[in-house]
């Protein structure tokens, strides 16, 4: 046997192990959506639940009923994007200056922020919360999206991708009269599209599915977000756990950000393929 007749055996062997690890994976997502268009008379265990013999949306409009999903899926959205957006901007913006300019304690300033990767979030829970009390973003979604305006993990993730833009483009752009900021607009951001791309794929799963800080800030239902009012879903009615219900917000709360995932990743691979230099 040839040596590309073995190769092109190994590579169909690795891609068969992977679709189908990949559907392993993804059938608990696949069988949570068929649950959530079952009527409540039909079984939802085993592997005859897969089939759905009559599909019906009573289980989403009992979700609506029960909750302001509505307003809470606003909430989600506005947290999300505006918090991933104002992640990216700043991220990669301190990450140009640690990158790119020599000042004072700069390294005694980068290595700090890199430190402070080594406490988890959670320690600043309580002073966190008296600052935003103080400020008066109790109840308020801007508290969530304030205080993680830059992160030291999107800095350092930013600032490592931006080292690597030659030091010829920023000289030639400074060349050609354009200022510091014009300098991070129109070379840095174009050049680290693909880092951009990864970066609000992680963010945007984080911010989407974030649960712990906006039961900590958020007082009314009505400003929950999506994530934590179908946790307050009512686990049993009578005798009986209304399963299809609570699957039917899962759904919404996990379909949204595949969607996104998919998009964002399709966005990455285009932006590898356009280049770095833009003329």
């Amino acid at each position: 046997m040839g040596y590309k007749n073995k190769k092109k055996m190994l590579s169909f062997a690795v891609s068969g192990i992977l679709t189908v690890i990949s559907l392993i994976c993804l059938f608990p997502v696949l069988w949570m959506c068929l649950i959530s268009v079952k009527p409540a008379s039909e079984s939802i265990s085993g592997f005859s639940s897969i089939w759905v013999s009559d599909p019906t949306f009573d289980n989403f409009n009992r979700l609506f009923s029960m909750i302001p999903v509505a307003s809470n899926f606003f909430n989600s959205i506005f947290t999300t994007v505006v918090g991933t957006l104002t992640s990216l901007f700043f991220c990669s913006l301190a990450g140009f200056a640690f990158a790119k300019y020599k000042f004072p304690g700069r390294n005694f300033l980068f290595y700090f922020v890199i430190g402070t990767m080594l406490v988890p979030p959670e320690v600043g829970a309580v002073p966190l919360f008296i600052i935003m009390k103080k400020l008066n973003l109790i109840n308020s979604l801007w508290s969530l999206v304030i205080p993680r305006i830059a992160t030291a993990v999107g800095i350092f993730y930013m600032n490592q991708y931006i080292s690597d833009v030659p030091d010829e483009l920023i000289e030639a752009a400074k060349i050609d009269g354009c200022k510091d900021f014009g300098i991070f607009l129109r070379v840095i951001l174009p050049t680290i599209k693909p880092a951009l791309a990864s970066w609000a794929a992680v963010t945007l799963i984080a911010r989407w599915n974030d649960f712990f800080w906006p039961l900590l800030y958020l007082r009314k239902q009505a400003k929950y977000t999506l994530m934590v009012t179908i946790s307050l879903l009512p686990v049993s009615e009578g005798l009986s756990t209304p399963w299809p219900v609570i699957l039917a917000g899962t759904t919404l709360v996990i379909l949204p950000i595949i969607v996104l995932y998919i998009v964002l990743q399709t966005f990455q691979k285009d932006g590898m393929m356009e280049g770095a230099v833009k003329g």
